[in-house]
């Protein structure tokens, strides 16, 4: 997986994650469990920059 489509992923994934806090709360499970999802690919993202930088 490229930087690139992680990106793109992180953004799909923040923007479902938004969608699911303005429609179901920011507390409900579902929103909590994509925040934890995009938390998880961040972290991988930035493991990536790390490792090209280095």
């Amino acid at each position: 997986m490229t930087n690139e489509d992680l990106f793109v992923q992180i953004e799909n994934l923040r923007n479902k994650m938004i969608r699911a806090g303005l429609s179901k709360g920011f507390t409900s499970a579902e929103t909590v469990t994509l925040s934890e999802r995009l938390d998880k690919l961040i972290n991988l993202q930035m493991g990536s920059l790390t490792k090209i930088s280095a």
